[in-house]
């Protein structure tokens, strides 16, 4: 049955048991919510990772993003990660898990599996930009066939993401998801996983935007990640805003920072995503 972007439905990750799980509950039950537009097929698919500092998950910033893309003819998928307590590899693990899974549902909801992209706000901008620069083949003899898919997206939206832990980190993602129990972190996880240093030739077209203004995540996050796809040789566009507060969405109540979704939504057409 060809599902419509007005009935939505939630598809748990792993319907089998999920790895790594602290309990039961829905805070440890990663899940994707589909929204799909009707009309042409296959069409690509998109997946949406709230932002929420690795603490929660912020509404705003999933459903609406869904509707948005849908209106391009673009399915989207929101996703909900493990957050703290859970930490790293666990966030990154779910993102990955939704692009297998994604490709492998692909004619089951109409999409080309060759244009399965991720988008994150904020700390969500860090977990989605961490499944493009951390990613494998699939394990092509693996008995869960969703394993057996690439976890490579086909294009990165980043919106004011979160994406060093360096000197303009953002203190309290880092702290939800590297510290241990004493609440220190790794220096080599904390290197690591500052996502300008995972940049390589087969990162994915990016498209990046921030506010000068941005006073949650300094948008210095963003022209580190472009400098480094830029180094690479990787297709990116990145526009800053000169104000706007940090956390803003769809921005439709900016009068100049709104207009992000018309750049995107322009930029996706000429790569081929909508």
């Amino acid at each position: 049955m060809t599902r419509t972007n007005s009935d939505p439905e939630i598809i748990p990750l792993w319907p089998d048991g999920v790895p790594g799980a602290l309990g039961n509950g829905p805070e440890d039950t990663p899940t994707l919510t589909t929204h799909i537009p009707p009309g042409a097929r296959p069409r690509a698919g998109i997946i949406i990772c709230p932002g929420g500092g690795y603490s929660h998950r912020a509404d705003h910033e999933g459903a609406p993003v869904a509707e948005w893309l849908c209106g391009l003819g673009i399915a989207g998928f929101v996703l909900a990660y493990r957050v703290s307590p859970y930490r790293h590899p666990t966030p990154l693990q779910d993102a990955q898990r939704a692009v297998r899974l994604v490709r492998d549902q692909a004619s089951d909801w109409g999409i080309d599996p060759g244009r399965v992209g991720i988008l994150g706000f904020s700390a969500g901008g860090h977990c989605a930009a961490a499944a493009a620069t951390i990613f494998d083949p699939g394990v092509p003899d693996a008995p869960d066939p969703v394993e057996r898919q690439s976890s490579r997206p086909d294009t990165l939206i980043a919106c004011y993401p979160v994406i060093t832990f360096g000197e303009h980190g953002h203190q309290g993602s880092m702290h939800n998801l590297l510290a241990d129990a004493q609440g220190n972190v790794d220096p080599e996880l904390r290197t690591f996983m500052s996502l300008e240093n995972r940049v390589t030739p087969q990162t994915p077209p990016t498209f990046l935007w921030h506010t000068a203004a941005d006073p949650g995540v300094s948008v210095t996050n963003s022209l580190l990640f472009a400098d480094a796809l830029r180094r690479c040789g990787v297709p990116f566009a990145l526009h800053v805003f000169p104000s706007g507060r940090h956390g803003l969405g769809l921005a439709a109540e900016h009068p100049t920072v709104r207009h992000w979704t018309e750049i995107c939504a322009a930029w996706l057409r000429e790569t081929g995503f909508a």
